[in-house]
């Protein structure tokens, strides 16, 4: 009788339920792991602006160094500006050429006569940011102010509507799951009740009789979830190139680090791998766990 509830039996004879059990495993995880990655990598690409110059002053060529430098003694006046660096024409052809090093086309023909002098500023708190813009719109010699807090706004919201976008997919997702789970296990007990009878005539404890079902669930979370892993690894190095040529200028984003091992966002490393991949192994097998538990605890009384 116990062969009869072998796993693979049972798999066997009720296919398309097993396949459609993990492929909604692996569809929520799937999206989970695109979420968890999109906010992990917007929240740390966002305190990384924030460190960040928020107000860059670009200068006329009539602006000399003196009212420069009195300038920044009446930004610095206000006690609203935390940092500030003035970067010469020469200064912005040496960036100029680190940025586009792997490109001599953009290198031919500019000098540091026709790149403009500037002033970045990092103010105490992004609030302060109109009040120092109005602050030196008027000066002469002016020839644009750049906000960097708009690029701040602009990741906050995107990173607000990625989370509650995916969020709420994601609830549907782990509901759709588990009905599935709940309905795929209902249909599994209900065409063995004679079975599950006659296990219970004989003696048979519950947990003898729900551990394999239970076993069963667990099994489609963790097949969903290496799927899903696989997936979300293979997405990540097959837009590298594309994200990298988006993020060009911008350093290393560092996650998490612990002793010697570094895990970040950006570059993707081998870490950033196995940390996804176990996080959506986790939570494979306790969708799976907890779906069958809920499942056989609905269609099983005693």
């Amino acid at each position: 009788m116990a062969s009869s509830f072998s796993f693979w039996q049972r798999t066997r004879r009720t296919p398309y339920q097993a396949i459609a059990s993990v492929f909604m495993i692996f569809l929520t995880l799937f999206v989970m792991g695109v979420f968890l990655l999109l906010a992990f990598s917007s929240s740390t690409l966002l305190s990384y602006f924030e460190t960040k110059p928020q107000l860059t002053i670009f200068f006329k060529d009539e602006k000399n160094k003196d009212s420069i430098n009195k300038l920044i003694d009446k930004l610095r006046a206000t006690g609203k500006v935390s940092s500030s660096t003035y970067i010469s024409k020469e200064q912005a052809l040496a960036i100029y050429k680190e940025q586009n090093k792997n490109d001599p086309l953009l290198l031919e023909m500019v000098t540091a006569d026709i790149l403009p002098s500037s002033l970045e500023i990092s103010a105490t708190s992004p609030k302060y940011m109109s009040e120092l813009a109005e602050l030196v719109k008027n000066e002469q010699g002016i020839d644009e102010v750049v906000f960097q807090k708009d690029v701040i706004e602009t990741l906050i919201t995107w990173t607000t509507t990625i989370r509650k976008v995916g969020l709420m997919f994601i609830i549907f997702l782990f509901l759709s799951t588990f009905l599935i789970l709940l309905t795929t296990t209902g249909m599994k007990i209900a065409l063995r009740k004679e079975e599950i009878a006659i296990l219970k005539l004989v003696g048979a404890t519950p947990w003898y009789i729900k551990k394999p079902f239970i076993f069963e669930g667990i099994t489609y979370g963790v097949a969903g979830a290496t799927m899903a892993g696989i997936a979300v690894v293979g997405l990540i190095l097959y837009l590298q190139p594309f994200i990298s040529a988006f993020l060009t200028g911008i350093p290393p984003l560092l996650l998490w680090r612990f002793d010697n091992i570094a895990i970040f966002i950006w570059p993707p490393n081998i870490y950033l791998f196995m940390l996804t991949i176990v996080i959506l192994f986790i939570l494979g097998f306790l969708i799976g766990f907890i779906g069958s538990i809920f499942a056989v605890s609905r269609y099983m009384k005693y």
